[in-house]
């Protein structure tokens, strides 16, 4: 067995102890409390939330996503929690409908889940290659610090996934998203916007920002260099026609309607790298909770005697772009952190 070494500390992130620990603590305190929710509009929330069994957040360098992340982070109440799991999409190795479990001792897989369903076991060097698992870990041992000793990790790299298999995976991991001791961890940035990441959508929309005015097209490949090539089909800043966008996205996910989420992604093809983690951990929540949670308001309802129903709840409560795209030349990367919180289940 092998030890996972920390491959992006000293360039995605500091390598020095202190530096990074003071850089965690200045994020976290900068958070405010309570939080407001986003994505669905909401109240102001006390954090740490009780209840809250996952979180979104973001895995880019730190100096870009570090301060968004910490909205996500300040949002887990560690107390019950004895193990967390990471998921997070395969940035260099094609897993066909496939999800791979680490075999570094650090990581503690339980045995129980290598036992059950199709797993493929990852190298070493795929493992430190992969970026969406290990920025999250300094997060996860700022949060669990004083109790690290008694929380296991379990990281699983995401493939390339069929809806069919986000909904294999999901249904596998559904029993230990409803333990109330395990927490999980969706690693994923949203929209990559420009060419570099041939991408380029593009919507003309109202003053407000809410609502489109025209189709959505594809910007074509930009010329000349710098911000320049600001001829666009609309009078809408690219990163306003890109906030829309991943707002979109982020409404159907509180919703948590795992196929609405496909769907939308079909229609516009956002390139948010781990719609696959996302995609799992929608599959699971419809496989604890099969009732028709995209259909209406979550919370508020009441059943036959009047009490109201403690439903699930996923709301975003940051979201930030690396930049304000302006022109077809320009490129930006997207960041949303949220959570959600479920009632306790008796399975």
């Amino acid at each position: 067995m092998s030890t996972r070494r920390a491959t992006h500390a000293g360039s995605w992130y500091s390598d020095n102890a202190d530096e990074l620990s003071g850089q965690l603590d200045s994020w976290l305190d900068i958070v405010p409390n309570p939080v407001s929710e986003i994505e669905p509009a909401g109240d102001k929330t006390p954090v740490p939330i009780q209840g809250a069994r996952a979180i979104i957040g973001p895995h880019a360098g730190y100096s870009y996503s570090g301060s968004n992340a910490a909205f996500a982070y300040k949002c887990i109440d560690p107390t019950q929690i004895k193990r967390v799991f990471i998921l997070g999409p395969s940035h260099h190795v094609f897993l066909n409908n496939r999800c791979a479990l680490s075999k570094c001792k650090e990581y503690s897989t339980p045995l129980e889940l290598k036992g059950h369903g199709n797993w493929q076991t990852m190298s070493r060097d795929v493992d430190e290659d992969e970026h969406s698992l290990e920025m999250h870990l300094p997060y996860i041992f700022k949060i669990f610090e004083r109790q690290i000793d008694r929380v296991s990790l379990v990281p699983i790299l995401v493939g390339s996934l069929r809806f069919d298999g986000e909904q294999y995976y999901g249904e596998l991991l559904a029993p230990y998203l409803a333990d109330p001791q395990n927490l999980f961890v969706i690693s994923s940035d949203f929209c990559h916007w420009g060419s570099r990441f041939k991408y380029t959508y593009y919507q003309e929309l109202s003053p407000d920002g809410q609502q489109p005015t025209g189709r959505a097209t594809h910007l074509g490949k930009a010329r000349g260099g710098g911000g320049g090539g600001r001829q666009l089909p609309g009078d809408t800043p690219i990163w306003k026609s890109i906030r829309k966008l991943d707002w979109d996205g982020m409404e159907v996910v509180a919703r948590m309607d795992h196929a609405g989420f496909r769907r939308y992604l079909d229609g516009t093809e956002n390139t948010i790298c781990g719609r696959h983690p996302i995609g799992v951990l929608l599959a699971a929540v419809n496989k604890l909770y099969p009732h028709p949670l995209a259909e209406g308001a979550l919370e508020g309802q009441h059943n036959g005697g009047g009490d109201e129903v403690d439903w699930p709840r996923l709301h975003f409560v940051k979201y930030d772009q690396s930049s304000k795209a302006v022109g077809p030349a320009d490129s930006s990367v997207s960041y949303a952190s949220a959570y959600l919180y479920l009632p306790s289940l008796n399975m």
